[in-house]
């Protein structure tokens, strides 16, 4: 594996393997995970250790030019970059693990951490840690980490939820080896189907205390990073939006291409010399446009922020989760835009289109493209009191 690179470097290791993702993405939807040559080849670059700290020898990339690199990588292959992210943002653990316990987990090349929801699971606290059972679905990457994760609401004995000072439910993430879960091969989907985001299960799964994290609690942060201040969940939403906005720029790049010289039945001219056309595709290039540069803007303001107060408030959270989410909704406006106009070019699964159709559709899907979260900022905006789960 290559030592970690300045931002600068790691880009540019991410830009001259896109031809290879892009050359496997059949064989990435195919197998529904991504192909064991291009994963070496990923894992070699450093481009799974984009947000783990440098002293794990990560890249510890600032936020605005890891949002960069899942965008550019998403043009080549959406289920590419969504492999990167989610693992980029579960090695933002390792800030809130003891130094031993994160270099067993990420010191190895090949040290990658999944994990997904598990609704119904719970940790028995026993001496010296937890008994963990459950199961846990959507754990992107899951088949190439070496270590799964686990978010576990913790109870007694006797099954009682332990309960923090403020009276919430004690919950933590527990991280064991990914050899101790019992694998489901589930993930049969229309998009993002080489993502693997396959289910797990663990039964009476003994968790030593260290292993176990309460993620983005300032309190138990044990590196100074700038970049720790960030909530994993805020880059999940940042870096997502990279994914619909790469998926969008390709599809209207490949659009270009094709109106250029398709005559559409019927008519005497090519695509691009219609007008009605010209008029759609200038309103889903503004789309484009203002997206990402709402959602370059609300990163790098919050990276400012964090470097002057060491804290990423509540408002620069809030930006980014509208930046985000506005992203993928304007994203997928532009691509319906797009694949109406591309006709029957666009149905064919050896085209251009019909692929990030899909992938593109299944990123709104996903929690981060839910358009409840305007919801949230507009509570916020009109100075009530906001939900923060997603913040």
């Amino acid at each position: 594996m290559l030592e970690p690179g300045t931002p600068e470097e790691m880009k540019a290791r991410a830009v001259a393997l896109l031809p290879r993702i892009a050359a496997s993405a059949d064989e990435t939807e195919r197998q529904r995970r991504l192909p064991e040559p291009l994963a070496d080849a990923l894992i070699e670059a450093g481009l799974f250790r984009l947000l783990l700290p440098r002293a794990l020898r990560g890249a510890e990339v600032d936020p605005v030019t890891f949002v960069e690199i899942i965008e550019a990588v998403a043009g080549a292959d959406a289920s590419t970059a969504w492999v990167l992210c989610q693992t980029a943002g579960t090695s933002m653990s390792a800030a809130y693990l003891p130094p031993r316990v994160a270099e067993e987990i990420f010191g190895p090349p090949r040290g990658i951490l999944a994990w997904g929801p598990g609704p119904g699971s719970r940790a028995v606290e026993v001496d010296g840690g937890y008994r963990i059972s459950g199961t846990f679905a959507f754990a992107s990457g899951c088949r190439h980490a070496t270590w799964l994760g686990a978010y576990c609401p913790v109870v007694d004995a006797a099954g009682h939820p332990r309960r923090r000072e403020d009276g919430s439910v004690d919950g933590r993430t527990m991280i064991f080896p990914a050899a101790r879960a019992r694998m489901h091969d589930v993930w049969d989907v229309i998009g993002l189907r080489g993502t693997g985001s396959d289910s797990y299960t663990v039964q009476d799964v003994f968790v030593p205390h260290d292993f176990t994290v309460v993620r983005d609690d300032p309190a138990g942060r044990r590196h100074p990073g700038a970049l720790y201040c960030f909530r994993s969940g805020t880059l999940f939403a940042a870096g997502f939006a990279g994914v619909a906005l790469g998926l969008a720029r390709t599809m209207m790049t490949d659009f270009v291409a094709l109106a250029a010289g398709k005559v559409p039945r019927g008519f005497a001219s090519t695509l691009r010399e219609n007008a009605a056309v010209q008029s759609e595709i200038a309103q889903a290039e503004a789309r484009l446009r203002a997206a990402r540069a709402l959602l370059r803007t609300a990163v790098e303001d919050s990276w400012r922020e964090v470097g002057r107060l060491a804290e990423l408030t509540l408002e620069r959270r809030t930006a980014i989760r509208l930046a985000s989410t506005y992203a993928i909704q304007e994203a997928r406006a532009a691509a319906d835009t797009i694949y109406h106009l591309a006709g029957s070019s666009a149905i064919f699964a050896s085209g251009a289109f019909e692929r990030r159709f899909r992938d593109l559709h299944a990123v709104t899907q996903q929690l981060q493209g839910r358009q409840s979260h305007f919801e949230t900022v507009g509570r916020y905006l009109l100075g009530l009191e906001p939900d923060t789960t997603w913040l």
